[in-house]
């Protein structure tokens, strides 16, 4: 369900402002209904401010949003769903609140379940792929640090010892994270093998 607003200020437009303040989002993105003009009165008796009805405009953020949002709410969860990061072919939204491990799930595999959902919300009726990322306390960004640890451990494991080492199977975002560190490793080069949830990342000495 998009987000919707009622204001009252001194005159229409400053209610439209004020609004997509509170949105956080530009007075392009927003439509708004007058449900009440501003009246003078007449020596201040009988004046009023203007009351303003401004929702988003349906898009494939706020259709990612949203879905995200009454996921929280049909699990009973307290969180606040915010853009981080948006350009015309994708967005970034952050989950933040307490007692949010549900969502993460079990290495991220929730979170991912989540991700994917959102851009199938996000995508509904659109030829092109819009890109949606979604991250919930910072979780993705800790868990790419603690791989890349994991890709030099493992890499300095295959320099010392000259052969190869499989890791434990890993998402395509969390092999990617593997397969980017290694490359700055001299020495060691990196493969994917297995199928679906059991993929890996296998790290090796690198030929001559």
């Amino acid at each position: 369900m998009l987000k919707t607003l009622t204001v009252t200020e001194k005159t229409v437009a400053a209610a439209v402002t004020k609004a997509c303040a509170e949105l956080g989002v530009s007075e392009s993105e927003v439509d708004y209904t007058v449900l009440e003009e501003p009246k003078r009165g007449i020596l201040g008796i009988g004046a009023c401010d203007a009351k303003v009805e401004v929702t988003l405009k349906e898009t494939p953020a706020t259709r990612a949003v949203a879905f995200i949002e009454d996921l929280v709410k049909n699990m009973e969860l307290e969180a606040e769903v915010k853009v981080t990061e948006k350009e015309e072919d994708g967005v970034s939204i952050a989950v933040n609140g307490e007692s949010l491990g549900l969502l993460i799930g079990r290495r991220g595999d929730v979170l991912d379940a989540v991700q994917y959902l959102a851009t199938i919300a996000a995508n509904v009726g659109r030829k092109d792929y819009y890109r949606v990322n979604v991250d919930i306390r910072g979780y993705r960004e800790k868990r790419a640090e603690t791989l890349r640890g994991v890709a030099r451990r493992m890499a300095e494991k295959v320099l010392k010892y000259k052969k190869s080492f499989a890791l434990e199977p890993m998402s395509a975002y969390e092999r990617r994270i593997i397969h980017a560190e290694c490359q700055q490793i001299e020495g060691v080069t990196t493969r994917s093998v297995g199928d679906g949830a059991e993929r890996k990342v296998i790290i090796s000495p690198e030929k001559k």
